[in-house]
């Protein structure tokens, strides 16, 4: 968790919500902690009224939840990632197949050169490098879906997967990690529906897979 001493200028709320939303997603807040209002108006130099704006928000995006008169970051249960993952097997197959058919050659430029970058991933990255180059893969292709509706709801739950990654006490293994991404890329380049269809459904369940230790 970042230190306490950290001194911020004065924020509004959703500037509040933003910083607490990445320090949620990145376990610099664990989960099940409790967030005290006193303290984070301190720490961001504000009164507690925008804390509670910037908390409410961030409960409705269920990153915490109400316990009384408090907020505690949501925890992560077993529960949780499989409902997402059955949300994300439908709308993100589709969103891929969107792309597919919308992306356009400059960005299909950026996703091979995002190949390359995840080929040269040095063996003994951390699992937060893996996880925000896996990141950096999904939010290419969900831009160019031309959806930003979409976009935004896919990049929530990846986010919310996020979580589940980084908590997980084992090393992810690069190379099998990655296997289904560059079979997206490959599909995207031949412009072959089945072929990504079959490969974006293979990489969620390799990333479920992954983070219950099945893999």
């Amino acid at each position: 968790m970042r230190t306490c001493c950290v001194q911020y200028a004065a924020m509004d709320p959703l500037a509040i919500y933003e910083d607490l939303k990445e320090k949620i997603i990145w376990l610099d807040l664990e989960p099940g902690s409790t967030l005290n209002l006193v303290e984070l108006a301190d720490q961001y130099k504000v009164s507690r009224n925008p804390i509670t704006i910037a908390l409410t928000r961030l409960d409705a995006e269920e990153w915490v939840v109400r316990s009384g008169s408090h907020f505690v970051v949501s925890p992560l249960t077993v529960d949780r990632i499989r409902e997402i993952t059955e949300i994300r097997s439908v709308m993100e197959v589709q969103a891929n197949i969107w792309a597919l058919h919308r992306i356009s050659p400059e960005a299909l430029e950026r996703l091979r050169a995002l190949r390359e970058e995840i080929r040269k991933l040095n063996d003994n990255a951390t699992n937060r490098e893996i996880v925000k180059l896996d990141v950096k893969f999904h939010c290419m292709i969900y831009h160019e879906t031309k959806n930003n509706q979409l976009a935004n709801m896919l990049k929530r739950m990846l986010n919310h997967y996020l979580r589940f990654w980084l908590a997980s006490p084992n090393p992810i293994r690069r190379e099998k990690f990655f296997q289904e991404a560059i079979e997206i890329i490959e599909a995207f380049e031949a412009k072959d529906e089945i072929r990504l269809k079959a490969a974006s459904t293979a990489h969620i369940k390799a990333s479920l897979d992954e983070i219950m230790g099945l893999s």
